[in-house]
């Protein structure tokens, strides 16, 4: 497995671990320059989103990648973390119904996210 999907995997995990929803890895290395992998969850209030994206920091950091940017900790309706080539988007429900990434960025590959056993 590569490092980005191998990140992706990784924060997608970490996500779950904090009973994130709807987790999917966006595949767009065939479509984007700039990221390998979005990775996508739903949290249902602004707690939990800001609970989930703590732990992704933490847990991504601890296995040694670098978190270069995060925004939207303080309002906890939309969190985005750039790890470079791997970008996660923690969101509500209804944030992301309404901006539909998967919808804009449909050129890639969606994966939904399967927990390990």
């Amino acid at each position: 497995m590569d490092y980005s999907r191998q990140l992706s995997e990784l924060a997608a995990q970490a996500a779950d671990e904090k009973k994130a929803r709807a987790i999917a890895l966006l595949d767009l290395q065939a479509v984007s320059l700039l990221v390998d992998y979005f990775v996508l969850c739903n949290g249902s209030v602004p707690l939990q989103v800001r609970a989930i994206a703590q732990h992704i920091i933490e847990q991504v950091s601890a296995a040694g990648y670098r978190l270069y940017h995060a925004e939207g900790m303080t309002q906890g309706r939309w969190v985005l973390l750039d790890f470079g080539v791997v970008v996660v988007h923690v969101m509500l429900d209804r944030e992301r119904e309404y901006y539909g990434l998967e919808r804009l960025w449909s050129q890639g590959r969606l994966l939904p996210y399967q927990a390990s056993a």
